[in-house]
């Protein structure tokens, strides 16, 4: 489910590998988790999240999580948390290689990246939750308020928007669009310029400026997952995320 690549000047790279959309399922997530975490003590000094070229990640495994009891429904969005606290608390620069379309879950792991780096061409990405009946937890929120500011924030989360690659470089929620096939090329060379930078140095500047985020992932039971889980199994959810997904199938 995730493959992992060291490359020169100690960049590791993490590629989703879960064919065929690169679903979030528990596994993944814990992997990913485990993936970001054990990287520092393997010698990576930055890290590049990829996927496959036309999808980076399709976000949460909904089916999967529709057959679970509210036990299993709990684990998995804990588990997603805790992946976030460790994508927020990472010691090393992480940059997103957004390989192709980023729906939700997918969004939210490039949202975590320090720089994203985004494919150009009908790609789309963004924090559609609202869309299927999913509020946004206040802990998410506050990754796309320190991405795009609190204004636009408030509009593309309320409305649930689907950017393509774009619109979204336009809002700031990308920082750079390349050809699909360049993606993780430029991820690498704009990690491997930060890594050039005097190490001490930047690694203090880069915690300071993202204090707020490790703040509010540094106690994974502060977060609100219960009341996450509350919102998931809600009539209105459940029904909306079920309809979606017997639409997907009939496709």
């Amino acid at each position: 489910m995730i493959d992992i690549f060291p490359l020169e000047d100690g960049i590791h790279e993490i590629r989703l590998a879960r064919p065929p959309v690169n679903a979030l399922n528990v596994e993944l997530v814990r992997a990913l988790r485990d993936a970001v975490t054990d990287a520092p003590a393997n010698g990576a000094q930055g890290i590049v999240i990829s996927g496959a070229q036309g999808m980076f990640s399709a976000g949460v495994d909904v089916p999967a999580l529709l057959v679970k009891d509210r036990a299993g429904i709990s684990e998995y969005w804990r588990e997603f948390f805790l992946m976030c606290g460790a994508l927020a608390n990472s010691q090393v620069p992480i940059v997103a290689a957004v390989t192709g379309h980023s729906p939700a879950g997918g969004a939210v792991i490039a949202l975590f990246c320090d720089y994203r780096v985004m494919a150009h061409g009908p790609f789309r990405i963004g924090l559609n939750e609202v869309q299927v009946g999913l509020p946004v937890p206040e802990p998410i929120q506050l990754i796309m308020r320190r991405t795009v500011g609190a204004y636009r924030s408030e509009r593309l989360l309320t409305a649930g928007a689907m950017l393509d690659a774009e619109q979204a470089l336009a809002v700031g929620l990308v920082d750079e669009l390349v050809g699909v096939e360049q993606v993780t090329t430029r991820a690498t060379v704009w990690l491997r310029d930060l890594l050039a930078m005097p190490r001490k140095a930047m690694l203090r500047t880069r915690a300071i400026a993202r204090a707020d985020l490790t703040q509010a992932y540094a106690d994974p039971a502060s977060l609100p997952i219960e009341d996450f889980v509350d919102a998931f199994l809600s009539e209105e959810t459940q029904s909306t995320l079920k309809a979606l997904v017997a639409k997907l199938k009939a496709k």
